[in-house]
């Protein structure tokens, strides 16, 4: 079974990394190492970082382990 992470996450095109941490995806620690060193893509806006909902779905996808059943 493939989680679909496009019906579980919230319908928007850019979020911040507070907003990320609110829906219990990745916590605001975790998102700053991943810009940090450049895992992740971003884009910034003034100072705030904003990751894209396809972006995000996409890197959830590369870190999920499949289930051996």
């Amino acid at each position: 079974m493939r989680t679909d992470y496009n019906s579980i996450l919230p319908k928007g095109v850019l979020f911040n990394l507070k907003e990320i941490e609110a829906h219990g995806i990745i916590k605001i620690d975790m998102l700053k190492k991943l810009v940090l060193k450049k895992q992740i893509e971003f884009i910034k806006i003034g100072r705030k970082v904003h990751i894209a909902r396809s972006e995000l779905i996409r890197y959830l996808e590369s870190r999920t382990v499949k289930a051996v059943i």
